[in-house]
């Protein structure tokens, strides 16, 4: 093992969630992670819940051989470990859920047929956040991997990822949503006593067929949500439980430093301390202008001048967050050579970033 910072918090850990601004570098830091857990001998599964194709990018994968909802074992030479690699596919996860919880496979058949479960398991505002907190929760349980690194969207959106399945609890145990299911006579006449006015309003702007699609899947889940509780409080547990580690990945301009410092006052709000910050594509210290040999030409003592002065500005940037988070690990990544292929997100750039956020002290 490397034994340095990264080391540290990754011993304790099963699932590490990266978050941070679009920008910074966050896909690539999280495929670097997992790549160095892998060959320090961890069996790590690397899931981006971002659509884009950047995981995909930087592994080094093709048209031939894409990644997808299912884990894909990635090629890694001198690996003790195994790397696995998948990207959220929100459809495919909500289907197996609707497959799990069925009471029958004609009432799964009957779910997954329905307009409107086709248009929300995909599209719904939501659906992909706890989606994303499923799958995650799935690899944990998986016996092939002893570690789960999730490449969260950007701040926000990750803040979403982490309500979810608080979110879908409430949901189910809404009192409209409780009435609307229900199967007995009474509850069917609440509806049409209740709430038929707000219906035919709903129906004038979504349309008649629209709104008999989403009633008839809501009545057709009738018996899923009890399982879909209990899977949202187990989710639920492991995005809070001690071996769960939280990492922010931010560069050293303001805004993204902004939705750091914001990410990490939501956790605080929810009893959850961030373990480590990867402040990635910083300037390297270049020493002082006053140090260069006096024949220097100018131009290139100004060009020293300006790099200095640009260092000392991204320094200045962080300060806050530094001093906000002085008991927690810091990892420095510097706009070194050997790791500016790392934009180009290749296999090879990957294992030098890894190596480099490993022997970080």
């Amino acid at each position: 093992m490397t034994g340095g910072v990264l080391d540290s918090v990754l011993a304790c850990s099963r699932v590490v969630v990266v978050a941070g601004s679009g920008g910074v570098g966050k896909t690539t830091v999280s495929a670097a992670m997992a790549a160095q857990a892998a060959l320090d001998g961890r069996r790590v599964a690397v899931v981006t819940i971002d659509p884009a194709k950047r995981l995909a990018d930087a592994l080094g994968f093709g048209a031939g051989r894409p990644i997808g909802n299912d884990p894909v074992r990635i090629p890694l030479n001198g690996a003790r470990g195994e790397l696995w690699a998948l990207m959220l596919d929100t459809r495919s996860t909500f289907d197996a859920l609707v497959d799990r919880y069925s009471p029958s496979a004609d009432q799964a058949e009957r779910i997954r047929s329905n307009l409107f479960y086709r248009n929300i398991s995909g599209a719904l505002s939501g659906t992909q956040e706890y989606m994303a907190a499923e799958k995650l929760y799935e690899l944990h349980g998986d016996d092939r991997f002893d570690l789960v690194v999730v490449d969260t969207p950007p701040t926000r959106q990750a803040l979403d990822f982490l309500s979810a399945p608080a979110r879908l609890r409430r949901f189910i145990d809404h009192p409209l949503y409780r009435i609307v299911i229900a199967p007995s006579s009474l509850g069917l006449r609440a509806v049409n006593a209740v709430s038929q006015p707000v219906l035919r309003t709903i129906a004038r702007v979504v349309g008649a067929q629209a709104l008999d699609d989403a009633l008839a899947f809501f009545r057709a889940f009738q018996g899923l949500d009890a399982g879909f509780r209990q899977r949202a409080h187990d989710v639920d547990r492991v995005l809070h439980e001690s071996t769960t580690t939280y990492v922010v990945v931010t560069s050293a301009q303001a805004e993204p430093v902004a939705e750091a410092t914001y990410f990490i006052d939501q956790l605080e709000s929810q009893g959850v301390a961030t373990s480590l910050v990867v402040a990635n594509r910083l300037m390297p210290d270049f020493g002082s202008p006053d140090d260069v040999a006096l024949d220097v030409p100018d131009p290139m003592r100004e060009n020293l001048g300006e790099l200095v002065a640009e260092r000392a500005a991204e320094e200045s940037t962080l300060a806050p967050l530094r001093s906000r988070l002085a008991e927690t690990p810091w990892i420095r990544v510097e706009l070194v050579p050997e790791l500016l292929d790392e934009r180009h997100d290749t296999l090879a750039a990957i294992r030098r970033l890894g190596s480099v956020l490993g022997a970080a002290d």
